[in-house]
């Protein structure tokens, strides 16, 4: 399974209907993505039939300019780091190449759709230094692949460090980071209240619109509107 046999295979897709969805999506201002105009469905059906790429050639999608080949290459990582039959070494291999490559992976479908199960998952028994450290990052996607990750500890019960992520990134300067942030503090709020309700009571009249609208989302009629009102306050 080679990178040139998946992007041969992900042409017999195109459909010019759909060259302009990834403008729609794709905010990375990076000035040289293009697309084939492959429907976001056939990308990850493909991805799924070339899950077993070598990280070789993974690698090679990756340096595509075309949107779907790269999310094509972070689908079939993240297919690589869902399977229970994947050893350790490979899920570090695959850790690895996210992060080598992550100036690539520069747009929020791009972290979305792999840094849950690729960095995530490979770090719930591990130290998740390195993701306070992409918190601090000059880039957003970095930053938000911080936040993201989280939610493999999420579905463990373990909100320790999103919460703790999610302050050094509460008053972030990009939207997409802030409504990252506002999704999965919401998230883990459902398996910790009082850890949530701590963090709003704090953050409430400082944090962006965006992320308070996302935060608050789940909250029951009362609760959101008792944060409405400390908002309107400040």
């Amino acid at each position: 399974m080679t990178a040139k046999e998946f992007i041969e295979t992900l042409l017999l897709f195109k459909n010019e209907k759909e060259l302009n969805k990834a403008e729609k999506f794709f905010k990375g201002n990076d000035g040289v993505t293009k697309s084939f105009g492959v429907k976001f469905g056939d990308v990850f059906t493909t991805a799924k039939e070339f899950s077993m790429m070598p990280l070789d050639e993974i690698n090679k999608l990756l340096d595509s300019d075309f949107y779907e080949v790269r999310m094509g290459a972070v689908s079939i990582m993240d297919f690589q780091a869902r399977s229970k039959k994947v050893s350790e070494n490979h899920k570090k291999e695959l850790f690895n190449l996210y992060l080598n490559r992550h100036n690539r992976l520069n747009n929020w479908d791009f972290v979305d759709r792999a840094a849950c199960h690729v960095i995530g998952e490979y770090l719930i028994d591990k130290s998740r230094d390195i993701l306070h450290k992409l918190a601090y990052s000059d880039s957003p996607w970095e930053r938000r692949t911080a936040i993201v990750s989280t939610h493999a500890f999420i579905r463990k019960n373990d909100v320790e460090d999103t919460f703790a992520i999610a302050e050094i990134l509460v008053h972030d300067p990009n939207e997409l980071v802030n409504k990252a942030v506002g999704s999965w503090i919401r998230e883990a709020g459902k398996k910790d209240k009082k850890k949530l309700h701590d963090f709003l009571s704090t953050y409430v009249k400082t944090m962006p619109a965006v992320t308070f609208s996302y935060a608050t989302e789940k909250l029951d009629p009362e609760s959101k509107l008792h944060y409405k009102e400390l908002r309107k306050a400040k």
